[in-house]
């Protein structure tokens, strides 16, 4: 249905994310994946879905100038907000371990932003889910990480994985949001710009 609605279009995918990629697959759209090296680096004075609005524009920033005139290019960022602070992606297992530690007992925010970007007009939406993790013991931590290593994800775990499968205890909101991207304002958005 989308995919009949948006057939003027050339949907461009500026992500890495086999995730992401995967979703694009099942919402039946036809897309190409391009992508560009980008510096993530915000302002220090930015906080939760502020950090994930300018990093999802700074990717499609990339492409300006680039863009014809049927193109949607798409760029998305996540975050883990936890305690006030972003939780990014993980250098190695010892900051892995300190991140899912920290998230033990304890209710956080998944934040992505998705930038939609046109040679006309450029517009961001988000979604925010809260995510409650049970007690972990820091032997279920280390055999995840070992297991799974997850150091391309943010805050190092995939809720689809099993982490989330023996951790996750409740969850408000979008559960596409926290495997990468929430789908639903995704399918919406493509739909309205397509009109």
């Amino acid at each position: 249905m989308l995919q009949e609605k948006l057939k003027a279009h050339h949907i461009i995918l500026a992500s890495a994310s086999p995730r992401r990629q995967q979703f694009f697959r099942e919402l039946d759209l036809d897309f190409e994946i391009r992508l560009k090296p980008v510096e993530e680096e915000y302002p220090s004075a930015l906080k939760d879905v502020e950090i994930t609005n300018f990093l999802a524009q700074l990717k499609a920033a990339a492409f300006e100038g680039e863009l014809n005139t049927n193109d949607i290019l798409i760029t998305s960022d996540t975050i883990v907000w936890h305690e006030g602070k972003a939780l990014e992606k993980p250098v190695d297992p010892a900051q892995a371990l300190e991140m899912i530690k920290a998230l033990g007992g304890k209710t956080h925010e998944v934040i992505t932003s998705v930038c939609f970007k046109t040679p006309e007009k450029t517009r961001t939406v988000h979604a925010i889910t809260r995510v409650t993790f049970s007690e972990l013991k820091e032997e279920e931590i280390k055999y995840y990480i070992e297991k799974f290593r997850p150091f391309d994800k943010a805050g190092a775990y995939g809720i689809q994985e099993w982490i989330g499968l023996i951790g996750v205890e409740h969850i408000e909101g979008s559960y596409f949001n926290v495997v990468g991207l929430p789908t639903h304002l995704v399918y919406r958005t493509l739909l309205e710009i397509a009109e």
